[in-house]
C-alpha cells in the first residue's frame, strides 16, 4: 500500500486551451490594430536610451499573450465548473485594459491618459496574478513575466510622455 496520497490527473481540456488562446489573441489583435502605424510614431518620439528597439515589442508581447492564455486555462482547469468565474472575469477585464492602453498611447496619442490607464492595468494584473495564484500557483507564476514587462512599460510610458509634450 502506497504511503502517499494518489490524485487523479485532471483532463487536459484542450478545447478550453484553444478558447483561451483565441480570446487572448483576439484582444492582442485589437491592440495591434491600434499600433499598426506605431513603428513610425515610436521612431519620432524622444525615447530614453534604455527604451527597447521597436522590433522587440512584437515577439515580447506574443510570448506574454501566450503565457497569459495558458495561465487562464490552468485556472479554469483547476476549478470546478463555474468555480473560477471571478478570477477569469478579472482576467478578461485586464485584457480589455491592456488593449485600451495601446489605443490611448499609439492610436490617439494621449500620453497622460495612457499613463494613468497603465497604472490601472498594473493594478488589474497584480489582482489577477494574486487571484490566479490562489487557484493554481503555476498560473500565478506564469503571469510574473507579464507584470514585470508592464512594470517596465509603465516607466517607459511615463518617460516618453514627459519627453514628448507636443506629441503626447
Amino acid at each position: 500500500m502506497p504511503t502517499h496520497a494518489t490524485t487523479t490527473p485532471r483532463p487536459l481540456r484542450l478545447p478550453a486551451l484553444a478558447g483561451w488562446l483565441v480570446l487572448t489573441f483576439l484582444f492582442a489583435a485589437i491592440g495591434a490594430f491600434a499600433s499598426s502605424q506605431a513603428a513610425g510614431f515610436y521612431q519620432q518620439l524622444n525615447r530614453p536610451e534604455w527604451a527597447p528597439p521597436p522590433w522587440l515589442f512584437g515577439p515580447a508581447w506574443t510570448v506574454l499573450y501566450l503565457l497569459m492564455a495558458v495561465a487562464a486555462w490552468r485556472v479554469q482547469r483547476a476549478a470546478p465548473p463555474t468555480g473560477a468565474r471571478p478570477e477569469l472575469t478579472l482576467y478578461v477585464v485586464q485584457l480589455v485594459a491592456n488593449a485600451l492602453w495601446t489605443w490611448l498611447f499609439f492610436g490617439w496619442h494621449l500620453g497622460a491618459v495612457a499613463f494613468v490607464e497603465i497604472l490601472v492595468l498594473w493594478l488589474l494584473i497584480a489582482a489577477t496574478t494574486r487571484a490566479f495564484w490562489r487557484r493554481d500557483r503555476w498560473a500565478g507564476l506564469i503571469l510574473v513575466p507579464y507584470i514585470a514587462w508592464v512594470s517596465f512599460a509603465t516607466c517607459l510610458c511615463y518617460s516618453i510622455w514627459q519627453r514628448n509634450p507636443g506629441l503626447l
